[in-house]
């Protein structure tokens, strides 16, 4: 078994100061493949350190220097970038091809349009005689899930170099080695010592520590609603800012005068991507009431065609979940759709026939689903689709935002005046019109107790930046 039993802090691979160790384990085998070291607060406390010493110096450094870093880094991601992708395939049993095509593309996209907006991005402005500066808010402490790791990793890291600040990345301990990977690259792009670092761990024992570190002066989130409260609490005492991405229910309107079949089967592939594992998936599909056989006929015509098995395999479709929580929570809201009368039109509880080992679950859809039902507001995070009828379209907006979440929402129409009108009734940070591409300079983050802050492009530059006004500049 291969190990990766260092941090990377102030430009080194240091050992932690308490050796400790962790599996990681392969969903599609349910065994250890390797193990990491995972830290204590004195390994988060010596990571601070080096982040607060090395600010000073590299918020002083211009805009050139630190576009000219960036690039270097996309560059050094680029050659690494089947690594990668081969240990979010291994650590999340995502297919290879799913791997290569969304998860790391996705790393390599933001790091583009991170440098994109940040060549057009400008640090002062004059409003009469005072001058508006943009400055690095310091040290930043981001916190990454395991469901897109380079995604979110890219999200966070990118932003903050360009705004100025050093950073402490903790990775999740589930997900681990596409950001030890990733680590890889900023040490082989000459990221200055001290700018980057990075401690493996849990959330209660690193994480949490992070959070609360009188020396870090942003906490960056993405994960769980139920982590994320913890998080913000833990960080109020030093009222440091908190940027939040968290959980989601989004609901997915397909209007009447849609094409019910394109609508419905993207709709059911899309809740599916990335094994259900998307805290943005369409998962509550709402259709005419009128129309809810048609579209159950379609959505079990789509959900059985996708293959589930081996990531490694070339006609995979969905690879397992990625942990064996994560299974059992998944057959829990399973089994409650059940026992609550929703109508199972497909799937179900257990594994796919043919695979007995792995947290592989069946794809599958409920119909006649109620607002009411578990598994209308609890989010799956797993294959899992409900479908609900709506009255008419103020019924479909209503039921659309009757959930504590707001990250994303999407309407379906033939008419796309119509959709925008929809869109904007809808309680979402996101809303997407007709599955459109994945629009990487868009702003990312939620309404209500999906989070605060927005990602993405200039839109996380200006999160990582404090704002002073100089009063009679002239």
């Amino acid at each position: 078994m291969s190990h990766h039993l260092q941090f990377f802090i102030d430009g080194q691979w240091v050992d932690p100061v308490e050796p400790r160790r962790l599996a990681v384990i392969d969903p599609s085998t349910e065994e250890a493949y390797t193990e990491i070291a995972i830290g204590t607060a004195a390994d988060v406390d010596r990571a601070v350190a080096a982040a607060k010493a090395a600010f000073p110096a590299f918020a002083a450094t211009g805009k050139a220097e630190r576009l000219a870093l960036l690039k270097r880094i996309l560059e050094v991601y680029n050659e690494r970038f089947d690594d990668i992708a081969d240990a979010v395939s291994r650590e999340m049993g995502a297919p290879l091809s799913f791997a290569l095509d969304s998860q790391a593309w996705a790393g390599r996209a933001h790091m583009e349009s991170t440098i994109a907006a940040f060549e057009a991005f400008e640090f002062e402005e004059s409003r009469g005689s005072t001058r508006i500066v943009r400055e690095p808010i310091g040290v930043c402490a981001l916190i990454t899930p395991w469901n897109w790791p380079l995604n979110q990793i890219v999200c966070k890291v990118a932003p903050a170099i360009a705004a100025g600040c050093t950073v402490v990345l903790k990775p999740s301990e589930i997900a681990p080695i596409s950001g030890i990977v990733f680590a890889e690259v900023m040490e082989a792009a000459g990221v200055p010592a001290g700018v980057f670092n990075m401690v493996n761990g849990t959330g209660p024992e690193v994480g949490q520590v992070m959070a609360g570190h009188p020396d870090v002066d942003m906490v960056s989130f993405t994960g769980s609603t139920r982590a994320g409260i913890i998080v913000a609490k833990t960080a109020a005492d030093t009222v440091k800012r908190v940027a939040q991405e968290l959980g989601g229910k989004s609901a997915n309107i397909i209007l009447p005068d849609a094409d019910f079949e394109t609508a419905v089967s993207k709709g059911v592939s899309a809740c599916f991507s990335n094994t259900g594992q998307s805290c943005d998936a369409p998962t509550r599909m709402l259709v005419p009431a009128d129309r809810h056989d048609e579209a159950l006929a379609i959505a079990r015509a789509t959900a059985e065609t996708v293959k589930v098995g081996d990531p490694r395999a070339a006609d995979t479709d969905l690879g397992p979940v990625v942990s064996e929580l994560q299974f059992g929570k998944i057959q829990r809201l399973i089994e409650a759709g059940i026992a609550e009368g929703a109508t199972l039109v497909t799937g179900g509880p257990g594994r796919p026939e043919g695979l007995n080992r792995g947290y592989y679950v069946r794809p599958t859809v409920f119909g006649h689903v109620t607002p009411d039902m578990t598994i209308a507001r609890e989010e799956i995070f797993g294959p899992v689709l409900s479908i609900l009828s709506y009255a008419d379209e103020d019924d479909a907006v209503a039921i659309a935002n009757d959930t504590v979440y707001g990250l994303a929402a999407y309407v379906q129409s033939a008419d796309l005046d119509h959709a925008r009108k929809v869109a904007l009734r809808l309680r979402a940070g996101s809303v997407y019109l007709n599955y459109p591409a994945w629009d990487t300079m868009a702003p990312f983050g939620g309404y209500k107790q999906s989070g605060n802050g927005r990602e993405y492009a200039d839109w996380a530059i200006h999160d990582f930046t404090e704002i002073k006004g100089v009063v009679g500049w002239g």
